[in-house]
């Protein structure tokens, strides 16, 4: 499972000679001769190898909070009348679209993003400079560990090209030179980057290895620009639709490596990914070495989720996080949360396109059940958990919530309110500042083993890159090219491992819940749906169909907050995000998102 080891010592030498261009405090050192720590091939390994675990750490979190929280499908909600996990409205800001250069949330995903772009500046200069005969090494070998760090350079830019645009500096050289914004001008400066990365990605893809899941490959080097095109109206408002299917197709067609989607979606997620066709790159985790992990399920889980797991483990759940609900709150209240006859967001008098994430899912859909291990077939079943949930996987004893419930057996109900008045008074529609602590459905993307079958859930690799986002981008491109059965059969081709035989049959040429046609609208379900909580629901979802701060979902021109109407509409400035105040005062050569002046 784990072909790369972190060295430790190499990732502090690498670090010494980062220069940051946003720390007042960061000091910096002399450089070292790179000659001293590099002496042969295996130490060029350990500090690629070590260069990745920086970038796991850096941008799973934070960027996961601004990609998520934002969007329709995921909510960090707060319970016990407000007063649990509001944490000073730092993620509320997310889902309501008010955030300002001041929100923590902003500085602090800021102060995350730069490590892994220093770092690969300094390892390219460095092994630029080094003599591959003298570590035993071939030019072609040297080549590829360069292309391999240009790579994963481009990779980080283009995480932060998403959320801050035109704002950013191009801060590519090891100096200790402070760059400025890339130009003045927002667009001009949008266009700089884009072309710096898409160069980039251009001028080291011959020289990567292929297949090399843990690594970056020339598969995941042809998705990067494929993101790019894909997403270039945004970018540079330019339209490069024909120029991504044509790339896709050739993904596709095994130009770049070996890959292939699979029947069953769990082997994706599952102990051993590495060896699942479908993967294209997944981050090495491992508990004692890269440990981030907990991640991907924590959030969503209550305090006491091991009694339904079957297992301890070092990582405690934060149960903040949940599904954005498919139901209002009309009706009588029921006595363990929820009401007795809500109206669900898909159907009259909203009929939303967006939201609504459990109820898009098809009743016949495999996934849409509780997340079981079945020790009988060494596997999981379903990736939600709803309702009533008891341990050992609903075979024993009601678990019991916590704060406004406590003591009360948990039953997660896909709606979100005071429904015990704490704090506020019910109402029909509320904002996820306003729940209770079994409000919401819950999600188990990756499985979670019990402690009998001897696996722990952290050591399963994070995948970044699967061919399934190969097909969705063929098939979107198709859609906007006018082939919507073009779009419709690469889409099904991935769809049908979610229902038996028998079901398929009939599910095939029905669009799903909350959809007639097989439209733009239900392509963009379809990214939603495929990818849930995979942390790239409003990069490269809503953005590009207009749907991020046009589209109205769950609570948006339905709620208040301090007696004012969370509008249908958002300010168009929001779709990018500012930079950090602080980040200003330290580098006075970086301009600020002119919708933020």
């Amino acid at each position: 499972m784990k072909y790369i080891k972190y060295n430790w010592l190499l990732l502090a030498v690498l670090s010494f000679s980062l220069s940051s261009c946003f720390d007042l405090e960061e000091e910096v050192f002399d450089r070292v001769d790179s000659s001293i720590y590099y002496q042969n091939e295996k130490s060029v390994q350990g500090a690629v190898a070590s260069i990745y675990d920086t970038g796991a750490r850096s941008y799973m979190e934070y960027f996961w909070y601004l990609q998520e929280f934002s969007a329709d499908q995921v909510a960090w909600r707060s319970w016990n009348g407000g007063l649990w996990g509001y944490d000073e409205a730092e993620k509320f800001v997310l889902s309501t679209h008010t955030w300002t250069p001041d929100s923590k949330i902003i500085r602090s995903t800021w102060e995350t993003s730069w490590t892994t772009i220093g770092l690969c500046n300094t390892l390219i200069a460095d092994l630029q400079t080094l003599n591959p005969a003298s570590l035993k090494m071939t030019e072609e070998k040297m080549k590829s560990y360069i292309g391999e760090v240009r790579t994963l350079r481009a990779w980080a830019y283009y995480n932060i090209f998403e959320i801050w645009g035109g704002a950013l500096p191009l801060n590519i050289s090891a100096g200790t030179d402070v760059p400025p914004t890339a130009d003045p001008d927002f667009d001009t400066s949008c266009k700089k980057i884009y072309d710096f990365i898409m160069e980039e990605l251009d001028g080291c893809v011959n020289d990567l290895e292929r297949n090399s899941v843990n690594r970056m490959n020339q598969a995941v080097n042809r998705m990067i620009k494929a993101r790019l095109l894909l997403n270039s109206e945004i970018f540079i408002k330019e339209n490069h639709y024909n120029e991504c299917a044509i790339l896709c197709q050739e993904i596709l067609d095994n130009k770049y490596g070996t890959y292939s989607i699979v029947d069953d979606y769990r082997s994706i997620y599952s102990m051993d990914n590495i060896n699942c066709p479908e993967v294209v790159m997944a981050f090495a985790f491992e508990v004692g070495q890269l440990e981030c992990g907990w991640m991907r399920d924590m959030p969503f889980l209550p305090y006491n989720i091991w009694e339904y797991f079957g297992g301890t483990y070092t990582q405690s759940p934060w149960n903040c996080t949940c599904l954005v609900p498919s139901y209002d709150n009309s009706g009588n209240v029921n006595s363990f949360g929820g009401t007795d006859s809500p109206k669900c967001f898909l159907d009259a008098p909203y009929n939303d396109k967006l939201g609504a994430v459990y109820e898009r899912y098809d009743d016949r859909d495999i996934r849409k059940q509780n997340y079981i291990y079945d020790e009988t077939i060494g596997n999981y079943k379903g990736m939600f958990l709803k309702g009533a949930i008891k341990a050992n996987y609903g075979k024993g004893e009601a678990l019991k919530a916590d704060a406004d419930r406590d003591g009360q057996p948990i039953v997660y109900v896909d709606q979100v309110g005071t429904f015990m008045n704490k704090g506020r008074n019910l109402e029909t529609v509320m904002s996820p500042r306003w729940g209770e602590t079994t409000s919401g459905v819950r999600l188990v993307k990756y499985p979670i083993y019990p402690e009998s079958v001897g696996i722990d859930f952290q050591n399963i690799d994070e995948v970044e890159f699967r061919l399934t986002e190969v097909v969705y981008m063929l098939a979107e491109c198709k859609m906007r090219a006018g082939d919507s059965n073009g779009a419709k059969e690469l889409v099904n081709n991935v769809r049908k491992r979610y229902f038996t035989a028998s079901d398929w049959a009939v599910v095939k040429d029905i669009p799903g819940p909350g959809f007639t046609d097989f439209d733009m609208d239900w392509m963009l379900s379809q990214w939603g749906l495929e990818f849930l909580s995979e942390g790239r629901r409003r990069r490269t979802d809503l953005r590009r169909f207009d749907k991020f701060t046009q589209g109205q979902w769950w609570f948006f021109g339905r709620a208040t907050e301090d007696g004012k109407v969370l509008p249908a509409q958002r300010d168009r400035k929001y779709e990018w995000y500012p930079l950090p105040s602080s980040a200003l005062l330290v580098n006075p050569g970086l301009i600020q998102n002119p919708s933020y002046k």
